[in-house]
């Protein structure tokens, strides 16, 4: 196996909440979080976008329309430049595996990740190397999300079929592995298997 070098991949982000099984990233830039589904790493923990959101910096003061005598949504931050300091873009991801030893494991980290640890997008190549294996999927079965987990699926798989030359086989390869793992619940992965196509 390969070994995959993060730095190459700016960081985005800085974790502001940690688990065993999810943290929480402040991104450095406003609006600028991953897409949902996208695989991200801080030190050695792999994590899935599973939520993202804007909100302001105090947690009972909300953010109030400004736009009304502006052209533009731009003109908004250039005639109220302080909102970039009073706002703040986060994400929480989905912990589903860590590296050891050069040595993937996609099952939940001994330790969670470190508050101010840095997060990467991780770069296709290594999303390429986690998603050999399709294990990670149980987690994602059974986490806890804002979402429909089914959506956190079929985003989760589109995004790495992004990076794979042969996106379909790989997307036929997770459905024959669903297949698997959700046997025994038909409806379920028929709405996984429908968003694939």
């Amino acid at each position: 196996m390969r070994s995959i070098n993060t730095e190459v991949s700016p960081k985005i982000a800085e974790v502001i909440e940690a688990s065993i099984v999810e943290f929480t990233a402040q991104c450095y830039e406003l609006y600028e979080v991953p897409p949902l589904g996208a695989l991200v790493k801080t030190g050695d923990i792999y994590g899935i976008v599973s939520n993202s959101e804007t909100t302001g910096l105090e947690p009972g003061r909300k953010p109030i329309a400004r736009g009304k005598d502006e052209t533009s949504e731009e003109a908004v931050y250039e005639s109220s430049p302080q909102l970039s300091k009073l706002l703040r873009s986060h994400f929480t991801a989905v912990v589903v595996g860590y590296k050891r030893d050069d040595r993937i494991h996609q099952h939940l980290s001994p330790q969670p990740a470190r508050i101010h640890g840095f997060v990467y997008l991780c770069p296709p190549e290594e999303v390429e190397e986690f998603s050999k294996s399709f294990t990670f999927l149980n987690i994602l079965l059974n986490a806890y999300a804002p979402i429909p987990v089914e959506e956190l699926i079929f985003a989760t798989l589109k995004q790495m079929g992004h990076v794979r030359d042969d996106s379909r086989s790989f997307l036929v390869a997770a459905g024959k592995e669903l297949a698997k793992q959700l046997s025994s619940n038909i409806t379920r992965l028929k709405n996984i298997l429908e968003k694939l196509k």
